[in-house]
């Protein structure tokens, strides 16, 4: 059996579709309560740095750049064994990685899950 990974805006209704739903962003969501975020694991330390989140911006003019930044960042012994520790996760269940910006196509979430998908 295949299991998958997703994003999804932690702001949206958790579904059973989910699987283990992990948040992978470095703040707890601005308004939101513990019980409606629904997670199952809150892994802050894969998120981007203080320093490369706050540069983004979320500027979409920085998009490429933040992507190859995050990628480096995460390229540690410690980003290393926390994306393997979602890969072992997505081994026996599907898994979503929640973020909480408003783009949906530009976030940590994404470069996360393209890195989940296709570095090994």
């Amino acid at each position: 059996m295949t299991y998958s990974i997703r994003v999804k805006r932690v702001y949206d209704a958790a579904s059973p579709t989910d699987g283990y739903r992990i948040l992978v962003d470095r703040l707890w969501p601005r308004g939101l309560t513990h019980d409606r975020a629904a997670i199952d694991e809150w892994m802050k330390e894969i998120a981007p740095s203080h320093d490369l989140r706050h540069w983004f911006a979320h500027d979409s003019n920085k998009w490429t750049a933040f992507r190859e930044h995050y990628q480096i960042e995460l390229d540690t012994d410690a980003g290393r064994a926390l994306i393997n520790t979602i890969r072992e996760k997505a081994q026996s269940q599907d898994v979503t990685l929640l973020f909480s910006a408003k783009n949906e196509e530009e976030n940590n979430a994404v470069v996360l899950k393209h890195i989940l998908e296709t570095k090994r």
